[in-house]
């Protein structure tokens, strides 16, 4: 624990390019209820993608910072691997259920909003590192705990979503209108991709368990989590979503103070 706040004030002081992004981001996230509130139903999305666009911007920093720029370069699959899951997904129904994404999100390709698979790009590595930091001696443990990390966080973000007609369900779930498979659709997709990237990551000199940056890393899953249950509790009206959110995601946080 001590190590994390040590990290964290580091970030700021100096001020640093990552220090920066990092409050770029929170200040946006801060203010998507304002936004609504100024230009009315709607313009939620608009502080939802610049606050996508602002966390991308943080983990790239990060890893930039940790691999190097070129070795940046199988990260770049992860939005494009989700984009193709969800392009599969939408159209298919397989692996996460019947589903489509409305018009609401602009711009897209092949119906799949572009700010889709960013958010993948945006969440994947803090899970990976979750996955690093509390099961270090094995490999495979990792990736199971990361596309976990990954998956809880989505209890979060799907009722905000389809709250805000981003996408919409052919036949209501189990989980506030969801539907299970979902969820196992996401844990199935991310472990592949984090199996995947983690292997390719060895090509280009690197392990992407051994090398990242972690506690950065942490810290943007811990943000992550504290954002999304204020602003579901307090402004967006989704209660359940908002604890059960909080307690999943909540018990990898307490997993990491311990391990850290």
């Amino acid at each position: 624990m001590q190590s994390l706040l040590a990290t964290f004030s580091s970030l700021f002081a100096p001020l640093s390019p990552l220090g920066i992004s990092i409050g770029i981001w929170v200040l946006v996230m801060i203010n998507v209820p304002v936004i609504r509130w100024i230009m009315g139903p709607g313009a939620e999305k608009i502080g939802i993608s610049a606050g996508v666009v602002a966390q991308v911007t943080v983990v790239v920093i990060v890893l930039a910072q940790s691999i190097g720029w070129w070795s940046l370069l199988p990260i770049t699959l992860v939005p494009a691997l989700g984009w193709t899951s969800e392009t599969i997904g939408s159209r298919t129904g397989i692996p996460f259920g019947p589903y489509k994404y409305t018009e609401v999100l602009q711009p897209q390709i092949a119906h799949v909003p572009v700010l889709i698979p960013l958010a993948w790009l945006m969440m994947m590595p803090p899970a990976w590192a979750v996955g690093a930091a509390l099961l270090p001696d094995s490999l495979i443990g990792g990736w199971v705990v990361a596309a976990a990390a990954f998956t809880a966080w989505d209890l979060y973000l799907d009722p905000q979503m389809v709250k805000w007609d981003f996408w919409r369900w052919e036949k209501d779930g189990a989980y506030l209108g969801i539907p299970i498979s979902n969820y196992i659709g996401w844990f199935i997709v991310s472990f592949l991709i984090t199996a995947a990237l983690s292997l390719l990551s060895r090509l280009f000199g690197f392990s992407l368990e051994n090398e990242l940056r972690q506690e950065p890393l942490i810290i943007v899953f811990l943000i992550t989590w504290l954002l999304q249950f204020i602003g579901q509790l307090f402004f967006w009206k989704l209660r359940v979503s908002a604890i059960v959110g909080f307690l999943t995601m909540g018990l990898f946080a307490v997993a990491l103070t311990a391990a850290l």
